[in-house]
């Protein structure tokens, strides 16, 4: 009987096999992981062809109907998270295709988001460079309590964010399309609206999921609005911003600076212009890479891969 060929896509860390017991999927398949990032289409595609299974982490590799049509072998894509927006459901429903999540934690996200608004406002990534080459102190950090913070977006992450705000003493505002008065205060925010939300925030901290709607949400009339002493921190998805109108506003520092963990195109090309900012913070979008996501992502992709094997 012929085995089952199961890819294990992008693993940069090379830690998908050590996180979870593959024993019930390595007794009837064969594992193949790849720590690379394929972006070319053709070629994501010829590496898939062999493949009966493909299991995904987030959405480092999207697969859409452009790419699931030309993989007549695939019978089963296993994602991590409840829900992954880069693969086009209805094609993969359309051609038979099972597709099988997991669970995972939100706390990961919200303590990455605390780490760049505490490393923006204290410049640390300049003053801890200043040590490594021999100098010392090179700039004077802000002072959180006291002053604004703006969450745009309050569901399970940005609640979390705002609350760890209030307990920094600063004064919590908070905007989004359904969002109400009482759920704000809910979460010790105040609701206000959007163009308040850009005008009045210290540190205005992004917590939206990406759809038609929210895609540019942020563009250069929201950027116009912000203080020029103000923090943009994005752990949400890069195209809530429009890009280039934040390099322009970082580069005319019309913002004080940014701190991103997610971008357009991820990995972010060599050379790009957000990697040379000296007023931008970035990180290679590690909100959830942290061991207790990671165990849970591959322990529940390897029971979902197991039970669709069970099935076969």
């Amino acid at each position: 009987m012929t085995r089952v060929q199961v890819a294990v896509l992008d693993d940069y860390q090379n830690v998908a096999l050590e996180l979870a017991d593959w024993a019930t999927v390595a007794d009837r398949a064969d594992i193949t992981v790849f720590n690379d990032h394929i972006f070319d289409p053709d070629e994501l595609v010829a590496r898939l062809a062999p493949f009966d299974v493909i299991f995904v982490m987030r959405e480092r590799t999207p697969l859409p109907r452009s790419i699931i049509e030309r993989l007549p072998k695939l019978k089963m894509i296993a994602s991590t998270g409840p829900f992954n927006a880069s693969i086009d459901m209805a094609a993969a429903e359309e051609h038979g295709i099972h597709v099988g999540t997991t669970g995972g934690t939100v706390a990961s996200t919200v303590e990455l988001t605390w780490a760049l608004i505490l490393a923006g406002a204290r410049n640390l990534v300049a003053e801890s460079t200043s040590v490594r080459d021999g100098g010392w102190q090179v700039s004077v950090g802000r002072e959180l309590s006291g002053r604004v913070l703006g969450v745009l977006g309050l569901g399970r992450i940005g609640a979390r964010v705002a609350r760890i705000g209030e307990a920094f003493g600063m004064h919590v505002i908070a905007w989004s399309q359904n969002l109400t008065p009482e759920t704000a205060a809910g979460a010790g925010a105040t609701h206000v609206g959007k163009e308040e939300l850009f005008a009045r925030s210290d540190v205005l901290t992004v917590h939206m999921k990406l759809s038609e709607r929210s895609t540019g949400l942020i563009g250069a009339a929201e950027l116009a609005l912000m203080k020029p002493t103000a923090l943009l921190v994005n752990t949400s998805r890069g195209p809530l911003i429009d890009e280039a109108a934040l390099v322009a506003a970082l580069e005319a520092k019309t913002i004080r600076a940014a701190a991103l963990d997610v971008f357009d195109t991820e990995p972010l090309p060599a050379g790009h212009r957000l990697r040379t900012l000296d007023n931008v913070i970035a990180t290679p979008h590690i909100g959830y890479v942290a061991d207790r996501p990671y165990r849970i992502f591959f322990s529940d992709a390897v029971a979902a891969i197991a039970q669709w094997l069970d099935r076969q």
